[in-house]
């Protein structure tokens, strides 16, 4: 089967039989680009998708496989998100399904709790968070006990609510505010970061740029938030087209906000380091699929 994760900013695909991981593709789409002005999916933003979709046909065969896709935070907000949706069918003949923030958070757990386990270090205690480019997923697994909580705060909508420096400030301290009041959970035993910022960052501490981004490397990675001010120096100080070949063309503007959102999230848990996990919703969409054939 190959599931796809659209989100706020990205696009991704990949191929799974049920044992093996196949191929893998993911393209920076923008989704949410202008929705915090006009409360709509822009024509330029279902473009980018269109084209995604295109190219991710000429590296996977979508006639032989079953396709699920599901959508997020972007497709929950917009007023026009149904109307996208079905042009996206009419166009690709693939039609996503919205998912609510519980359902995301959900998937995303099943694939991080996989690759933790994989790599024999879930520990039994942690907080997960998944920095999306619409909203911020968070989780708190104490053994079996769950706890979920969404925030309408992602790299691409802080990004977009901050014209100004003194704006951007001032979204931060409310992020770090909210995040710190979603979950009560003290001290944390472990932070869990997901999502296309934290493992951009780590890739960036390893010395990779986007075309040499290898998340076998990444998964597992302990990231600290020394590294996290590192990177952000580091990447602010370039120019954006060298910016654009560690981070990816589309987030080089949007980085800046991305890995301020993580410091907070470290500073808000009075944490020092974190477990940086490459696999989120669309290996999620993946592993739910094949669970349901076996129920």
């Amino acid at each position: 089967m190959i599931a796809i994760d659209l989100g706020s900013n990205t696009i991704r695909f990949i191929e799974y039989d049920g044992k093996i991981w196949g191929k893998r593709f993911e393209k920076i789409v923008k989704t949410a680009e202008s929705l915090y002005e006009t409360g709509k999916i822009g024509e330029n933003g279902y473009q980018r998708i269109i084209d995604a979709i295109v190219e991710a046909k000429s590296i996977f065969d979508f006639s032989i496989h079953e396709v699920v896709g599901y959508t997020t935070a972007a497709m929950r907000m917009a007023l026009n998100s149904h109307e996208i949706i079905e042009k996206i069918a009419v166009e690709t003949n693939v039609k996503f399904v919205i998912i609510d923030p519980k359902k995301e958070a959900y998937l995303t757990l099943m694939a991080v709790r996989y690759r933790l386990n994989k790599l024999a270090l879930e520990p039994t205690s942690f907080i997960l968070a998944d920095i999306g480019g619409g909203s911020t997923e968070l989780i708190h697994c104490d053994n079996d006990h769950v706890v979920f909580a969404s925030l309408n705060y992602g790299i691409v909508t802080l990004s977009e609510r901050s014209a100004t420096s003194e704006l951007l400030r001032e979204n931060l301290i409310e992020f770090k505010k909210q995040v710190s009041e979603a979950i009560e959970a003290r001290p944390i035993k472990q932070l869990v970061l997901t999502a296309g910022t934290p493992t951009t960052i780590a890739a960036y501490i390893n010395g990779m740029d986007y075309e040499s981004y290898d998340q076998d490397k990444i998964n597992g990675y302990r990231l600290s938030l020394a590294e996290c001010f590192r990177a952000y120096h580091e990447l602010l100080d370039m120019e954006e087209p060298i910016r654009a070949k560690y981070v990816g063309i589309g987030r080089e503007k949007l980085i800046v906000a991305g890995i301020l959102m993580v410091t907070a999230i470290f500073e808000a848990f009075e944490c020092n380091d974190a477990i940086i996990i490459d696999d989120g919703l669309r290996e999620g969409i993946a592993l739910e699929y094949f669970e349901s054939l076996m129920a």
